[in-house]
């Protein structure tokens, strides 16, 4: 019988973290009596059992916070560093969370934390995940909570550039974030009248980009919005990525894992400033004069959306329902509006981009939306 819940939260934070937080802990101690503890900053606090007492006066309050009152971060249970060194601290945290009473911990998280989680459900502790991520890019659910918060507030952005696009006749490329899928430019795009969006799950041909661009002025449109996902790649990029996924898989040595690694840590530093060099590109092509806005963390912080805080709380609370039921080592997932328990093996390690056939794709090419192919 599970008497005790562990809360962290891991990743970057998101709009709705604290909703989850107080839905698992207001349904745990109301509805089952359970005692909740909440590890600060992610697994270092459970590593390092700092903790606090999750209860009525704690949770209150915080349903609209952004962020997390909990502190989040990005150590890995298998790799974390100790004095300098990198070691694997699973079963210290295994034990931790023993000798604490903590019979389940439930990990708040997007992809990485659902990784590190199922290591440690292999470790021998009884785990339940949420999705969290601006990205909305976990899988094995339709939705992450984040996400809509960060598409109202991309959208907004997208809609306050038209008018200065308008009234300069410029070109205006706005980064949007998403990791390495496009869900939130699409979105974003498509909510604020964007007219090429691009995503990292369709690689741009830049001549292409800017003869759409031209269609447009041709046919008298003086500007043009142009959305880009953080991880938007083009053709030649597209190619390098493929063959430094080769490179890795092919690896078999230490040292070639290494090189793996530091090949694609220098290819990711040479695309920092990828956005800038694209409206560059784009306005000696066309001619046009181009700004470039970079909308960066502002789509993680502020209120988070009623979507995002009902979201969160029904996963919260169904959460709280698997670990008296006992059932683990499961994400909670939204499926058609339901909260659906998924293995945790099958969520970890994989990742939901946007499919080509996506309804989102579709409705974009007939608008007549440049995609950059």
């Amino acid at each position: 019988m599970t008497r005790s819940i562990g809360i962290l939260t891991a990743g970057g934070d998101a709009p709705g973290l604290n909703a989850a937080i107080r839905a698992i802990g207001k349904s745990a101690v109301r509805s089952h009596d359970m005692k909740v503890v909440g590890f600060l900053d992610g697994f270092r606090g459970l590593l390092e059992k700092r903790h606090i007492r999750l209860d009525s006066e704690s949770m209150s309050g915080i349903l609209t916070r952004g962020g997390t009152i909990l502190g989040t971060g990005r150590a890995k249970v298998h790799k974390m560093s100790i004095g300098g060194q990198v070691m694997d601290m699973r079963e210290a945290m295994v034990d931790n969370a023993r000798s604490m009473g903590v019979d389940v911990l439930v990990c708040l998280g997007g992809g990485g934390t659902q990784k590190n989680a199922l290591r440690l459900a292999k470790a021998g502790m009884e785990v339940i995940t949420l999705p969290k991520t601006i990205d909305n890019d976990v899988w094995g659910t339709e939705r992450t909570f984040g996400f809509d918060t960060a598409l109202n507030i991309a959208t907004e952005a997208i809609d306050r550039l038209h008018s200065t696009a308008h009234s300069h006749h410029r070109l205006m490329v706005v980064e949007i974030m998403g990791h390495n899928t496009g869900w939130l430019a699409l979105a974003s795009g498509i909510a604020g009248g964007a007219d090429v969006v691009l995503i990292p799950e369709v690689p741009y041909d830049i001549d292409a980009v800017a003869e759409s661009l031209m269609r447009r002025k041709a046919a008298g449109s003086r500007f043009s919005i142009i959305a880009v996902s953080e991880g938007a790649l083009s053709l030649e990029e597209a190619a390098r990525m493929e063959e430094l996924r080769d490179q890795k898989q092919a690896a078999s040595t230490e040292e070639e894992k290494e090189a793996a690694r530091e090949a694609r840590a220098d290819f990711e530093s040479g695309r920092s400033d990828h956005t800038t060099r694209l409206a560059e590109d784009l306005e000696a092509r066309t001619g046009i004069e181009a700004r470039v806005t970079i909308l960066g963390h502002v789509q993680r912080g502020g209120t988070p959306s009623p979507k995002d805080r009902l979201l969160a709380t029904r996963l919260g609370v169904e959460a709280t329902e698997a670990a008296a039921e006992g059932h683990t080592r499961i994400m909670i997932a939204d499926r058609e509006r339901t909260a659906v328990r998924v293995p945790l093996d099958e969520v970890a390690g994989n990742r939901r981009v946007v499919p080509l056939d996506h309804p989102w794709v579709v409705t974009a090419r007939r608008l007549g939306m440049g995609l950059g192919d």
